[in-house]
């Protein structure tokens, strides 16, 4: 799992530790297991969000974990075309590279540790697939795609893309030098990361080095997710155990808190998670498939759109199915 590492890290600026007389450590609410399935045209993802309550998720809706998978030469697998209107969809990319395009001209190419942040609004047409390249060599494809909802008076915001370099992320230490932490979007400890967001939130990579701890202070109006990409340790003061494809949901507060344990699988060496939180939107959420609005009726609106073309035309060479896909 590279996404960004560094060679020297005690050259990072520090997280502060947080002082516990006056800081207010967040519970642990509960911890779910992501089950696993398929998306687009077969690649295996885990449902990290699975099972857990919109209320506490807002103004976060759907995660994917993409992988991590090691495609035979001719197995790589993306997306067909398919429309998006309501929210924002996040592609982080830890290993392997992910082409996108879509029906307003906009793509690029995002590999280890980029982010492609593309914000629907009013709807678009959008397609993800490996490059050909890819295709015929083969090799390892791992990430994470997040959806977040737009508040209603962006819903119908023109379309943009962010495409944010690995390197552009801000890159820290904790406090006692064991866990690298890269804040995408949002900011930790006063270190903010490049990406620009329409609703308040921030995402943070961290990985934790066996034995080591890390506290990070967090928005107190913010809610808290934590979710391992791989390894395993605790989450909370609790220290509750919790594993890849594991999701732990915090209660308020002001400081998240997770350890890794001093042995690790083989395969995975450290505990890398991913922290998520936003300030939440509780506004309605109406949604089926790949739209996501305030009500039913927008929902309905938007499939009507997609029918008449309204969200865009594909480019020559390229079709559209007829199943609308319920991700990505």
């Amino acid at each position: 799992m590279p996404a960004v590492t560094v060679s020297d890290i005690t050259v990072l600026p520090r997280i502060h530790q947080p002082d516990p007389a006056v800081a207010r450590e967040r519970a642990v609410r509960s911890v779910t297991t992501a089950p696993s399935g398929y998306e687009g045209e077969g690649f295996p993802v885990r449902r990290a969000f699975a099972g857990v309550d919109l209320k506490d998720l807002d103004p976060f809706i759907h995660m994917d974990q993409m992988g991590e998978v090691e495609y035979a030469p001719g197995e790589p697998k993306g997306t067909p075309w398919h429309p998006h209107r309501g929210f924002e969809t996040v592609t982080y990319m830890l290993d392997g590279i992910m082409e996108h395009q879509d029906s307003n001209g906009g793509g690029g190419v995002i590999s280890n540790g980029d982010t492609q942040w593309m914000t629907a609004g009013s709807g678009l047409l959008h397609i993800e697939t490996p490059p050909e390249h890819l295709v015929a060599s083969g090799g390892l494809f791992h990430g994470v795609q997040l959806w977040v909802n737009l508040p209603k008076a962006q819903k119908w915001a023109a379309p943009r893309y962010q495409d944010i370099r690995g390197g552009d992320s801000a890159l820290l230490s904790s406090h006692d030098g064991g866990s690298l932490v890269r804040v995408i979007a949002g900011s930790v400890d006063g270190h903010d990361g490049p990406g620009s967001t329409y609703s308040p939130i921030s995402l943070v990579h961290a990985t934790v080095s066996p034995g080591a701890e890390l506290v990070l202070p967090w928005q107190p109006d913010y809610n808290a997710l934590v979710y391992v990409l791989a390894g395993q340790g605790t989450v909370g003061a609790e220290r509750r155990p919790f594993r890849k494809g594991q999701l732990a949901v915090f209660g308020p507060g002001d400081t998240i808190r997770t350890a890794a344990a001093l042995s690790q699988p083989q395969a995975e060496p450290n505990l890398d998670v991913l922290v998520i939180g936003g300030r939440p939107i509780r506004e309605p959420i109406a949604m089926a498939g790949p739209f996501v609005m305030n009500t039913r009726a927008e929902v309905v609106q938007a499939f009507e759109d997609f029918q008449a073309g309204k969200l865009g035309s594909i480019p020559a060479v390229h079709g559209l199915g007829t199943e609308l896909h319920q991700s990505n």
